[in-house]
């Protein structure tokens, strides 16, 4: 028993350095002013200059694409200075049916910058998507919107604006879900994205090793030629293309202000939610198996990618270590010393979860949200299942990825964040 107890401290000690770096990631920008002030969008705007090609993969969106093509085609920008490619495999017959329905409409009103690209061949995934639609079209910058984004107008402004004065060629922007009470885990998973997109995404900016977002990522075009477009075979294309950008030394923009975020809703069921979590984590095991991050320039910069990469593997293993600890607080009788140490990972998860409550509160001031006073208590009650969702999901991609299964497991959109929330 002796055994097992030294190999519980040392696993206990090793997840609370852990779950520390954790806690530390999430308050990244608050903690250090400068890196907040760093993140902030511009607040005058330079004239109109560069030419923006956007890019809507989609597949099986007739709920959602018209108004994705409206929201961008309205965009507070030049009208010559935008091309919308909404891009479909040939056999998605709805989708396509319904974006050129859209599209005929605006042309009719006068706006005649969007075209529906389709392709025949496979694999039939977002990033084949990506490159068919960019070799379609010419422009300064390209950029990528998921099917049900609803963007603010003023973003290509933004973008405009921070790569002509800080001569950027790749920007990255926030994106936020938004349905933080459409079910028992979409607070959390909402809250996900506010601390990794307010917060982490600087931290990895500042260290020269960032795994990209999905969407509402901007690069320049010759940036996109020179690295060769999207790994069509990899369900993190945005994480690859980001370490491949990183071990290049590319720098990149990561721009966060509430006022301008892409808003997005949570899957609609747990069973999406897990697919969707599943891909996220075998496309990191995917690209921590390509080995592009063995590439980035320091030491730290690739422990920083292995740690970043290798964390559904870390996930699955803390889920397994919650039942054992909560089987040992009844069962095995050792010193206090050694029990305050078995429980230190406990103290780290009381702090994420109040971090988690002050963010709901922050998120939802910023968005004039009125979330009813019962959230923290149903937040309280979801955070370990929500947790072991999200470890089965990561076991699920290990097992996935043994196994050699690579296909493209596609997340239901319904328009969700549309709906008006509450004020």
């Amino acid at each position: 028993m002796s055994l097992f107890i030294a190999a519980a401290l040392i696993f206990s000690v090793f997840v609370s350095l852990q779950a520390g770096y954790t806690v530390y990631l999430m308050i990244y920008t608050w903690d250090q002013p400068e890196a907040y002030d760093a993140a902030a969008a511009p607040e005058t705007f330079e004239p109109p200059k560069l030419s923006f090609i956007v890019l809507l993969p989609a597949r099986h969106e007739e709920d959602v694409i018209q108004s994705t093509i409206a929201h961008v085609a309205n965009a507070h920008y030049p009208s010559d200075l935008l091309k919308i490619i909404v891009i479909c495999e040939c056999g998605d017959l709805g989708t396509i049916a319904r974006a050129q329905e859209k599209i005929n409409e605006l042309s009719r009103a006068g706006i005649n910058n969007a075209s529906v690209v389709t392709f025949n061949d496979t694999p039939i995934n977002k990033p084949h998507g990506l490159n068919v639609g960019f070799r379609q079209a010419s422009g300064d910058v390209v950029t990528i919107f998921d099917a049900e984004d609803e963007i603010h107008p003023d973003i290509f402004n933004i973008v405009n604006t921070v790569m002509l004065r800080e001569k950027v060629r790749v920007v990255q922007c926030g994106v936020q879900l938004m349905d933080y009470d459409s079910s028992w885990y979409s607070t959390l998973n909402v809250l996900e994205y506010y601390f990794w997109f307010k917060s982490r995404l600087h931290f990895h900016a500042s260290a020269g090793m960032v795994p990209l977002g999905g969407n509402t990522v901007f690069f320049r075009r010759e940036i996109m030629e020179q690295i060769g477009g999207w790994d069509e075979h990899n369900l993190t294309e945005d994480a690859d293309i980001g370490i491949r950008l990183s071990s290049i030394g590319e720098k990149i923009r990561v721009v966060y202000d509430d006022r301008y975020v892409t808003k997005e809703e949570t899957p609609p069921t747990l069973g999406h939610f897990v697919k969707q979590r599943t891909r996220w984590s075998q496309g990191f095991l995917q690209t921590l198996a390509k080995g592009e991050w063995q590439k980035l320039r320091t030491l730290y910069q690739k422990y920083l990618a292995v740690y970043t990469l290798a964390f559904p593997m870390l996930q699955a293993a803390l889920a397994l270590y919650v039942p054992i600890s909560i089987w040992m607080m009844f069962t095995v009788r050792t010193s206090v010393v050694v029990a305050m140490l078995l429980l230190l990972p406990s103290y780290f998860l009381i702090a994420h979860y109040v971090i988690s409550v002050v963010g709901l509160y922050e998120f939802a001031q910023a968005h004039r949200l009125n979330p009813p006073r019962t959230t923290p208590i149903r937040m309280a009650g979801a955070y370990l299942p929500y947790q072991w969702v999200l470890a089965y999901a990561a076991l699920r991609a290990m097992v996935r990825q043994i196994r050699g299964v690579t296909n493209w497991e596609k997340t239901k959109h319904i328009g969700a964040h549309r709906i008006d929330r509450p004020t």
